[in-house]
């Protein structure tokens, strides 16, 4: 049994969703003790619990203190069995970090997987579904899996509520990926989602985005969300290049106004175009292990964060045959190769 230290690096969830991810790949069993014991509020939290729930039914795994606050998780996986899933956070916790938890593990399948995850899909500190669907899968399919993902209902912070499904088809071992470069700008657009709020506010930020961006108006575009639980609002900036896309975004929190939420995702989008890296700090840490756990390949991004340096150090723990390495680049920037 692999002993893990959820204190290391971030302290964070990451740890524990990249552990529970790489034990149901590889079989093998393992125990975490101080989860998240770098947050406000350590232990497992319900998003936590969730992912570790929809880890233990798809691996048929055994668990010893999968229950909330628990700061110690023993986690051993059986035997994992295709057909149909459902999993509710049952509060606004990330639905789509459950997403990212059992993924790699469903990409082995022979057979044909279905899952349908409630929860949050557009809050705060964790990718929205908007993310997952055209920035991270695109990549994954270049690699040959066969994902699609639909969104049934939006869940902003704090109601929750939200409701989506994915469908993943058997595929060969996935291919390697290498991404080195953006390529051309393709297309740059901007979508403000608002739910149960003024119109305004969508209308302010994108406004924003007109005079510091100097994007046009037709690149951008006001969405009402009528399906949502309750009330959001996000704002989403696209940047479809050649070889990448990739989405930044700002959340609207109650007391944070319309400008402070656009000027979040504007200075994510000024920063990435400042750089020649491809990859963001973000998808940098979800490439990690799709590419240990298929080819391998390579990606250049802009600066490590504590959340890939930890991934890299659990993934080197299951994984002890692939060979993570990171060189920096003249220009400052990072290139990071997986070998196999």
């Amino acid at each position: 049994m692999i002993e893990i230290d959820g204190s290391q690096g971030e302290g964070g969830g990451q740890i524990l969703r990249s552990s529970l991810a790489l034990s149901l790949v590889t079989g093998t069993p393992f125990r975490i003790d101080r989860i998240r014991a770098g947050r406000a509020k350590p232990g497992l939290l319900r998003q936590h619990l969730t992912a570790v729930q929809a880890a233990a039914a798809i691996g048929g795994a055994e668990t010893v203190g999968a229950t909330i606050g628990s700061t110690r998780l023993d986690f051993m996986p059986g035997k994992m069995r295709a057909g149909t899933y459902g999993f509710a956070v049952g509060s606004a916790g990330s639905a789509m970090l459950v997403l990212q938890t059992v993924l790699p593990a469903l990409l082995t399948f022979s057979e044909p997987v279905t899952l349908t995850v409630e929860g949050g899909t557009h809050n705060p500190f964790a990718p929205p579904f908007d993310f997952i669907e055209r920035a991270f899968l695109p990549l994954l399919a270049r690699m040959g899996a066969r994902v699609t993902v639909a969104l049934e209902r939006t869940g902003f912070y704090p109601a929750g509520g939200g409701k989506f499904t994915v469908q993943v088809e058997p595929s060969a071992r996935l291919a390697r990926l290498d991404l080195v470069e953006r390529g051309a700008l393709r297309a740059q657009r901007a979508r403000a989602l608002i739910a149960h709020l003024d119109a305004q506010v969508a209308e302010r930020e994108l406004t924003l985005i007109t005079q510091k961006l100097g994007w046009p108006r037709a690149s951008m575009e006001r969405i009402s969300v009528k399906n949502s639980p309750g009330p959001g609002n996000a704002l989403l900036i696209e940047l479809e290049h050649e070889h990448i896309t990739e989405i930044f975004t700002g959340f609207g929190e109650k007391g944070r106004s319309a400008e402070d939420v656009a000027n979040l995702a504007i200075e994510q989008a000024r920063g990435y175009l400042a750089s020649t890296a491809p990859v963001g700090e973000h998808l940098a840490d979800q490439l990690l292990l799709p590419m240990a756990l298929g080819s391998g390949g390579s990606f250049v991004t802009s600066e490590l964060t504590p959340h890939t340096t930890t991934n890299i150090d659990v993934i080197q723990r299951f994984l002890p045959d692939v060979s993570i390495r990171v060189e920096t680049r003249s220009d400052g920037t990072r290139l990071v190769g997986v070998e196999r």
